[in-house]
């Protein structure tokens, strides 16, 4: 190469391309997720509950405000997110719950051993409806309106600093467990 050809450059044009892709990132906030399905329905599905004999349609997440928890006992901060969600169902808030690629008996302990905060739970062996609804992995939770249609979905454990400022806002008061959890 010449010194003065224009290749010389390129090295640090591809430097401070690398710099400013990973500068625009550093503001992000990784819990914020783009869910392409707000403002849309729950995704058509027919699965098995893991506490009952029934199947459970998207028919299931409609007629009222409630939360779709999607969980697994393989998953830590799950473990970390459940005295919660007992707090928010103990006040009234309806959880569905997703359980996502996760070994039925295992599933069926943990809530036996830790409590059930759901309404009912879904069983998503294969984590086709995890896909379905953009899941990158759990624990996230789905705001549903009555309508069946998703209005807020939030990657990452539900606690009190989120419920309060992402999750309240959108909610009736009279649906919401009279102001979240304490």
């Amino acid at each position: 190469m010449k010194p003065n050809s224009p290749w010389v450059f390129l090295p640090l044009l591809g430097f401070i391309l690398l710099a400013v892709l990973l500068a625009s990132g550093l503001g992000r906030d990784p819990q914020e997720l783009p869910s392409a399905l707000v403002g849309k329905p729950v995704p058509a599905f027919s699965l098995s509950s893991l506490l009952t004999e029934e199947t459970v349609t998207e028919a299931s997440l409609t007629g009222r405000w409630q939360l779709l928890n999607v969980w697994a006992t393989w998953c830590p901060t799950c473990h970390v997110e459940h005295p919660f969600l007992l707090a928010l169902a103990a006040q009234g808030v309806p959880i569905a719950g997703l359980n996502y690629k996760d070994e039925t008996p295992a599933a069926r302990q943990y809530l036996a051993n830790l409590g059930n905060p759901f309404t009912h739970v879904i069983v998503d062996a294969d984590g086709q409806l995890g896909l379905d609804l953009g899941v990158y992995g759990a624990p996230e939770t789905f705001l549903i309106n009555p309508q069946g249609e998703i209005v807020l979905r939030h990657a990452g454990d539900l606690n009190e600093r989120v419920w309060k400022e992402k999750f309240l806002p959108l909610m009736p008061a009279e649906q919401s467990g009279q102001g979240g959890a304490q």
